[in-house]
């Protein structure tokens, strides 16, 4: 009997695990011209499950202002199970902060989309994201830290 020592990496499931919405200055906001303006925030957290499956939530959070009021405020906790088997270590971070970040987020813009839509307003589209972009300038940060650790 031979042992598959193939690398894999496969989606077991997709699922919301938090969602929240606040309106904190309703309704006076519904009553006011709308000149929004948004700021978005993206997180990434990996849980280790068991030797080959691993917990990855991307958390979108959406803040739009209206002046200087805050709108609303809608945050998504994106979240999948991927199951990761004979991939090396060095490979591990992109396809957890690259390739899994990517999976999710079509599916957490669909629910913020449909959010902000129950909430009332404008229909809100997020933009793609580089997640690669995004997981390289973290990985920077991360080394300009440890540099200036050890100058200290």
């Amino acid at each position: 009997m031979s042992e598959n020592n193939e690398a894999q990496f496969n989606l077991q499931r997709i699922y919301t695990k938090d969602l929240s919405f606040e309106t904190p200055n309703s309704p006076q906001v519904f009553l006011k011209e709308w000149n929004p303006d948004m700021s978005l925030d993206l997180n990434t957290e990996v849980n280790q499950i068991d030797d080959n499956n691993y917990e990855v939530v991307l958390i979108v959070t959406v803040t739009v202002k209206n002046g200087e009021e805050t709108a609303f405020l809608a945050e998504v906790h994106q979240a999948g199970i991927f199951q990761v088997k004979n991939i090396p270590e060095e490979q591990m971070g992109p396809i957890m902060g690259i390739q899994c970040p990517n999976v999710l987020f079509p599916y957490a813009r669909e629910t913020m989309s449909d959010l902000v839509n129950r909430g009332s307003f404008p229909q809100l589209l997020l933009t793609p994201v580089n997640f690669e972009q995004l997981y390289m300038q973290h990985v920077q940060q991360m080394q300009k830290e440890q540099e200036s650790e050890q100058s200290h």
